[in-house]
């Protein structure tokens, strides 16, 4: 089954849009294209702007390879359309998608001219593109008379039923549309002269020029039958039995799905992703830290917006040093007069970069389990807030697996903040226990390196040797680091007791919470002092 053989291989985007820049220039003849990647939306190209917008990896059906292959040939369509067209228009009513979907096989066919080993993933991509297809008799209205040229014109075939005499106006447009096509490439028309039939289109389709268009994305389209291997296999042959330069269609079939030319350019990108993603690492793992590598987490889990947004809010309060309040009463301030007393009329905006350098240690031993997902929710806002600050900083985590500890590098200080982090963050699993002495020792000739001011450490204050964790604490306050504690208690009790235990530890600073909100607060207060 297709959906079932999904590889959760990680392309890393700035790989892909390197990639992307690079191939949309070469099938463009345009040295200034941009490539844009939008979640969840369209192929769409702004030829006035050089901007081509793409859509992830994930927007596409089937495995990680699929979809690249599918993503590829959007990519190559839009780059067609940079070329060969002078305007395209929004799909959202029946005029701009007409005159797009009639510009579609155009610049296919102008471009398959100078790109002839692009037949193979082209018919791959309709093989799919036909399976993630609607049914005509599941869409209602005049979006079903819009979808049904579309396929019609597109592939010569239908996907459903169309009743009474939609079917025969379908086919006279899909007619007309063909030989207008023809007559542009024949007489090297531009876009501008398809876009003068348009109207007739519309007509013969008896539908209006703003007819809404319900646009469907491969994640809501209502598929008609299982989608699996066999339907594109079937699909494929069926396609290259019209293709006539495909002469051996069982060896054809099989060389496009399986796609070998493209495979090594993904193979490619994978490594050069995992050579990304593993930058700024290396060193560390010869220090017997260990890089979570399992990158197919979701890590949306741990991403509070609500709470990114506040402590960011906070952050920018504090940058700008004016704090606004709207209160029912106050100063009355007249910024017309204010305006007129002075000579020259500017605004300046400093931006204030902080010298501040911050190492995290999160604590995942078994006993903040229950507390698991807050510690990283709190974990990531203030992450999120130090690399908006500009702020260097490198973040470690600890867990205890089969009784040896396991240190964690989720982000090195030489590496700026991403997902990638937040995705190493979410698949390490709270368990064991805190042996927090032995990891300060295992930490201390990297943080001796860095030399952090502030050392913040999130932990439930019940480490397994008290004893040695003062020593670490005051090792490490010699090199000039201002060690800080944080406890998040399940409830106000337990933040009490946890901040009792942090007092006994030497920490220069310990505070305990109770709420999850509160953690990146008390991180801003500490970095004012």
């Amino acid at each position: 089954m297709i959906m079932s053989e999904i590889d959760f291989t990680h392309l890393r985007n700035d790989v892909l849009i390197d990639l992307a820049t690079f191939l949309t220039r070469r099938w463009s003849g345009n040295d200034n294209a941009i490539i844009i990647l939008s979640k969840d939306k369209m192929p769409f190209t702004k030829i006035d702007k050089n901007q081509i917008f793409l859509p992830l990896l994930t927007y596409y059906l089937g495995s990680g390879f699929q979809q690249y292959r599918q993503w590829r040939v959007g990519l190559w369509h839009e780059s067609m359309r940079m070329h060969f067209s002078s305007k395209t228009l929004s799909n959202e009513h029946a005029f701009g998608f007409l005159l797009n979907t009639l510009e579609i096989k155009r610049v296919e066919i102008l471009g398959l001219q100078n790109w002839e080993g692009m037949i193979k993933e082209l018919i791959f991509n309709e093989g799919m593109s036909w399976l993630s297809r609607p049914l005509l008799n599941s869409i209602y209205g005049k979006s079903k008379i819009l979808e049904a040229f579309s396929q019609y014109f597109l592939t010569g075939y239908l996907k459903g039923e169309l009743y009474g005499n939609d079917l025969e106006k379908v086919k006279r447009a899909s007619i007309f549309a063909n030989e207008t096509v023809d007559d542009a490439i024949k007489n090297r028309h531009s876009t501008d002269w398809i876009e003068k039939h348009i109207p007739r289109l519309i007509k013969m389709l008896e539908l209006d020029a703003l007819t809404s268009v319900a646009i469907l994305t491969p994640r809501t389209r209502l598929i008609g039958l299982g989608m699996n291997q066999s339907d594109l296999v079937k699909q494929i042959e069926k396609i290259v039995k019209r293709t006539s330069k495909m002469a051996d269609i069982e060896k054809s079939s099989s060389e496009i799905i399986e796609g070998n030319e493209v495979l090594r350019e993904y193979e490619s990108l994978l490594k050069e992703s995992k050579r990304t993603e593993n930058k700024g690492y290396e060193s560390l793992e010869n220090l017997g830290l260990s890089v979570p590598e399992t990158m197919n987490i979701d890590p949306s889990p741990i991403y509070d917006t609500d709470l990114i947004r506040k402590v960011k809010a906070k952050f920018r309060d504090w940058k700008t040093g004016w704090l606004e309040r709207h209160e029912e009463s106050g100063e009355e301030f007249d910024p017309e007069s204010y305006v007129e007393m002075l000579s020259h009329n500017f605004l300046t905006d400093f931006k204030l970069t902080l010298k501040t350098k911050v190492a995290i240690l999160l604590d995942h031993s078994s006993s903040i389990e229950q507390v698991e997902i807050e510690y990283k929710r709190a974990t990531v806002a203030l992450c999120e807030a130090l690399h908006y600050l500009g702020i260097r900083f490198a973040v470690y985590a600890f867990s205890t697996e089969s009784t040896q500890l396991r240190c964690w590098i989720i982000k090195p200080q030489n590496v700026k903040w991403s997902a990638t982090g937040a995705r190493r963050l979410a698949q390490i699993r709270a368990s064991g226990g805190t042996p927090l002495a032995e990891m300060y020792g295992l930490l201390h000739p990297i943080v001796k390196s860095f030399k952090p001011d502030i050392m913040v450490t999130l932990t439930d204050g019940e480490p397994s040797d008290f004893d040695a964790v003062r020593e670490m604490v005051l090792s490490y306050r010699k090199l000039g680091i201002h060690m800080v504690a944080l406890g998040l208690g399940r409830n106000l009790n337990d933040a009490i007791s946890i901040g009792s235990n942090l007092k006994y530890l030497t920490y220069e600073k310990s505070l305990a919470v109770s709420r999850l909100e509160d953690i990146p607060n008390r991180v801003i207060h500490l970095l004012r002092d």
